[in-house]
Order: C-alpha cells, then structure tokens, then sequence
C-alpha cells in the first residue's frame, strides 16, 4: 500500500522544529512564516506544550465522551476568559471542518431551516456541508451540491440583503478570509450581518479556524468590529499541532443528548494541548506580540513598489505580486529557505508562529526585496 497521492509536495522532509524555524533530513534550516496553514500559534516544539503533553500521555492518554472530563471543563473555563466569550459553551471536535460541519447543523436544529448564506471565495473544509459552503466547484462532488447554498460577494451589502429570506437557516463568513486570498470583512459589512441575521431569526457563524485564536490582535478577527455571533468556529491553532477544534455556542442555545457527537473530540491529550496552548498565548502576550509583529510587516511591505496591494491584521497577511514575479514564493523557498504560503494567482501569505519575533520577520523583508531586485521579469 501507499499514501493516496493528493498533495503537490515540496522536495523537504522536515525533521526537526523549534519556535519559528524547521530543520530538512540534509541539516538545512528553513523559517517558517506559514505555520503549516496557520496550525503552529505559539511556535514549534514549546517546552511548556512538550511538557504538559508527555506529562499527560504518562497518565492517559485517551477515553471516550461516556465519562467524566474535568480537563474539557478546563479548557472550556479558560478558552471562555481568554478569548472574551465566558458566557458561552464549547463543542470539542477534531478539525476546522467538522467545527464547521456541527455548527451548520446546529444552526439547522435551532431554526428548522436548512438555507445557507456564504460568501464567494469562502473555504469552510472538505466534509459535506463545509464544502457545500466552500466556494471552489473542484473540490466538491456530486454527492456534496444538494445543500442549499447561496454565494453573495463579500462586502457587498445589497447583494446580501437580496439572499437574506426567511428561509436562511445561518451565514457563515470567515473572520479574515484565508485561503481565498487575505480578504477582510468591512466592519459595517460584519455589523449588518449580525444586526439582520438577529432580525430574520437566522444564526451568525463566524469561521475563526485560520483567523482566530490571536493571530489578528484580538483572539478572534470579528471582535475588532464589536459583533458577538451566535456561533464561532475554531481550529488550526487551538492545538499547535494536536489535531482538535471546537465550536463556541451561544448560550441561549440548549442542548439535548445526543444533539452532537464525537468519538476522539476533547480526548485528554487534546484538551491538555489545548490548554497549554492558552497558556502560553496569555503569559508571553502572543496577542500583542502579533500585533507589533504583524505592523512591522504590513509597513515593510507596503513600501515595496512592486507589491500590488497589502491586506490583512496582525499576523494573517496576503500580499499580491504582479505576474511576471509569480515564481517569488518558490526563489524564497529555495534559495532563501523561508515558508510562506500563497493563493491563486498571485498572492503570497504569511501566516507565522504569533511569537514570531521583529528579527525574524526582518529575515524576511531583505529576502524579499532580494528578490524582488534581482529577478528578472518572467514570461507568465
């Protein structure tokens, strides 16, 4: 048997990882400024992370939901304080579309509707209903396009007014769309959202999976236009690593058993990730740090003339390199050794360690003014 062969790979192979930085099998070292898809929040292989985990796993590592888990009311106790939603409840699951799988559901449950509002250039995951609201018909099977899902254009205020019926179960908007390329919802974009999904009877799911958990300053991208959404989704970062995510649920929503389900959610090791994790963004001030980390950056490459165009907050940032420079992510990959990520056509992103330092991020702008200077322009 071998692996099923759906990844475009990198010819690495990382062995080693520590902070913001990676080591190959031939001891070359690489920054990383994309984090494995925003995945790595506090750094790779932080001492207090290894620590609690191997500490946990020397206890149990694993039990199902049948019994008593002091450690996901812990992790929902500190998740709640942190991140400025202690009213709430959390849903503990294993991944960004699954999060966005129970949140769709329960947002069905509730209004008895099934209608769905999303937004073009959306990524939601690759389960049914995730990717029925993702907007990219490449990755979605015949099985997946019997949800009812209208696209409107993001920021588009009467576009989403004509969508909004009575018949709209939830929206479902990205806090900083990621994959689609670093776009930011307008604040009055956010704030009407909230205010006529609240008059329709339909519920606000926020996905927070890449833009959450800090990476923009705040813990969660929505919260810098002062929205609180009937349902937020997280992911990525919740873990550093640890496969985990979990959905935030109003508390005017009530559950009964068997509503949701999972069989490895809020496992032991998991929430012990998840709690250290919480730990380390409170006591090293990763928030802040990403915000002066992420200014430093948008400022360095806005004074680039040949970047198009910057956007983004904190540390969830896209910038858009005109054509004949589209082979930039790869000169920094190769010949500088630094991850970024990218998004179609030409857009590079950065999604780093939020204990990414101000050197670091340097490293970076004199690479890419490297080059910038020194490539010749490319026939596309």
């Amino acid at each position: 048997m071998k692996p099923f062969n759906v990844y475009p790979l990198f010819e690495i192979t990382p062995i080693k990882a520590k902070g913001s930085w990676l080591w190959d099998d031939h001891g070359d070292k690489y920054l990383d400024l994309y984090g494995g898809h925003a995945v790595i929040s506090i750094g790779h292989s932080h001492p207090h992370y290894i620590n609690r985990l191997e500490e946990q796993l020397r206890k149990m590592g694993f039990y199902s939901n049948s019994v008593q888990n002091p450690l996901q009311e812990q992790l929902a106790e500190k998740l709640g304080n942190i991140s400025g939603y202690p009213e709430y409840q959390l849903f503990l699951c294993n991944s960004g579309a699954e999060a966005n799988e129970n949140a769709l559901k329960i947002a069905s449950f509730i209004t008895d509707r099934k209608k769905i509002i999303a937004f073009q250039k959306a990524f939601h995951g690759r389960t049914s209903g995730a990717v029925a609201a993702t907007d990219n018909p490449k990755i979605m099977a015949e099985f997946n396009k019997g949800h009812e899902v209208v696209f409107v254009p993001l920021n588009d205020e009467f576009a989403f007014l004509r969508a909004l019926d009575n018949q709209v179960a939830a929206v479902i908007i990205e806090g900083i769309q990621g994959v689609g390329g670093i776009h930011v919802p307008n604040t009055d974009f956010l704030q009407l959202i909230s205010a006529r999904c609240k008059a329709n009877g339909s519920l606000l799911i926020l996905d927070e999976i890449q833009s959450g958990y800090g990476r923009t300053g705040k813990f969660f991208a929505h919260q810098h236009a002062g929205i609180k959404p009937d349902l937020v989704t997280v992911a990525k970062g919740m873990g550093n690593g640890f496969p985990m995510g979990g959905v935030l649920i109003h508390p005017d929503i009530k559950p009964w058993s068997g509503m949701l389900g999972t069989t490895f959610g809020g496992n032991h090791l998991a929430c012990v990730a998840g709690l250290a994790v919480l730990d380390v963004i409170e006591n090293e001030n990763l928030m802040a740090n990403a915000t002066v980390a992420g200014n430093y950056l948008i400022h360095e490459l806005e004074a680039l003339p040949i970047i198009t165009e910057v956007r983004g907050m904190g540390l969830m940032i896209g910038f858009d390199l005109p054509d004949e420079h589209h082979s930039v992510r790869q000169t920094l990959l190769n010949e500088h050794k630094i991850f970024t990520g990218e998004a179609k056509p030409n857009t590079i992103r950065l999604l780093p360690s939020l204990a990414l330092t101000k050197e670091e991020a340097r490293i970076f702008i004199e690479a890419l003014q490297s080059c910038l200077t020194t490539l010749e322009p490319e026939s596309k």
